[in-house]
């Protein structure tokens, strides 16, 4: 009989953030096809964005209370559950079903569900693990995620390319083999938990740490400033700049990804030189640069490029900002990453759906409007989650120099 370890355990976790990057980027690349088959507007395209992020968040708070009583390996195997179960709702319940918005929107409640909770336990089951260099490890863990988007995005786009729009629904069915695979893989690794009850750091007390909240504010900005941009990125290529498909799909969302996982592939690799609040810093100045090229620039490609470049900016921000929060609350446990978690998804929620509020005000207000003024203007007022973060971040270098002085004198 095999012996699982904890190297084991680091790759179901990987694979854990594959699970994630299917459930939250499978459907914005079917889109258009909802689109034209359902007659969707982009306020219902963005407010599917807002219903699986919403369930994250509801899904977040229920396993950052329950988690460590139910046990992480019971809760990170109904989290895949979900996600498997999903997934296949997605492909099939349209195809019976009256209301196509409706099963659409439902079976995104489901795999959530799988999302939310996968969001939670990963990042503290990897923190847990033997070894040094924590913010790296994080790092290397969420490239998968990006990874894992980029697979999605190429074999997605070459399958439909193969069997054309009308047969959609066979996708979500054959991506559900992921998550019910590693749910088997949960059933055996080895589990350490993160940090011991007696230790952890209460809820009221990081309710009064200034520092907590905001970390809390730099993850709602994180969350918007990538999720906007990943989930729109395919729709604003061929509608808004007239790009086909399969090109948009590469250039947009595909090449967006791969820069991502770059990021923080080279971070895992090499992040231990780094100070990771200076980082994140140059981030967000660069991830405004990349909103306004998107947004700004008369030429599609240059646009796209901006797009593309968008995901080397934020790389660094969703796992930067939990290392940075981890090493400054080190006995946070699972609630501080859950709350982390929550507000991260408040941002993937919002950021999106406020894009595609925006989208149809000023396409639908403006007599001179067209279908890419309206996509700009969406994505342009997303880009003050950038700001945000360049603010905090400025704060948060400014208070660690007090502190140094202060400690020099």
């Amino acid at each position: 009989m095999r012996t699982y370890t904890y190297k084991d355990t680091l790759h179901a976790c990987y694979q854990g953030y594959i699970t994630q990057a299917i459930v939250n980027n499978l459907a914005p690349l079917l889109f258009v096809i909802f689109q034209e088959q359902y007659h969707l507007t982009y306020e219902m395209v963005g407010r599917l964005i807002l219903i699986n992020f919403t369930t994250q968040i509801i899904a977040d708070i229920a396993a950052a209370r329950y988690s460590d009583r139910i046990g992480h390996r019971t809760a990170v195997i109904i989290a895949h559950l979900f996600c498997g179960i999903g997934l296949i709702l997605l492909g099939v319940l349209p195809l019976f079903l009256p209301t196509s918005y409706i099963s659409l929107a439902f079976a995104v409640v489901i795999y959530a569900i799988g999302g939310g909770i996968i969001e939670v336990l990963i990042s503290p089951i990897v923190e847990s693990l033997p070894g040094d260099a924590k913010a790296s490890a994080m790092s290397l863990l969420h490239s998968f995620y990006c990874w894992g988007q980029v697979g999605v995005v190429l074999i997605t786009t070459l399958l439909l390319k193969l069997i054309g729009a009308r047969y959609w629904h066979i996708l979500p069915i054959i991506w559900s083999t992921i998550p019910l695979t590693n749910l088997y893989k949960f059933t055996k690794v080895p589990l350490h938990d993160p940090v011991p009850e007696t230790e952890r750091t209460p809820g009221k007390q990081l309710i009064r740490n200034s520092s907590f909240w905001l970390a809390l504010l730099l993850m709602l900005c994180a969350g918007a400033s990538e999720l906007t941009m990943v989930q729109w990125s395919s729709l604003f290529a061929e509608q808004g700049l007239g790009v086909p498909k399969v090109l948009g799909d590469l250039l947009g969302p595909c090449l967006f990804a791969v820069l991502m996982g770059i990021g923080r592939t080279l971070y895992g690799w090499y992040g231990e030189k780094l100070q990771i609040d200076q980082v994140l810093l140059y981030s967000g100045i660069l991830c405004i640069i990349c909103y306004g090229i998107t947004v700004l620039s008369p030429y599609p490609l240059l646009s796209l490029f901006g797009c593309a470049l968008c995901g080397l900016s934020v790389s660094l921000m969703w796992p930067g900002t939990l290392s940075l929060t981890a090493a400054r609350i080190p006995k946070g446990g699972t609630l501080m990453f859950g709350l982390l978690a929550i507000f991260g998804d408040l941002g993937a929620a919002f950021g999106p759906w406020t894009a595609g509020v925006v989208s149809d005000f000023v396409s639908q207000s403006m007599i001179l409007s067209t279908p890419e003024l309206g996509l700009k203007a969406g994505l342009g007022v997303v880009a003050i989650f950038p700001i945000l973060m360049v603010f905090g971040m400025l704060s948060i270098r400014k208070s660690k120099h007090q502190i140094q002085g202060s400690n020099s004198r």
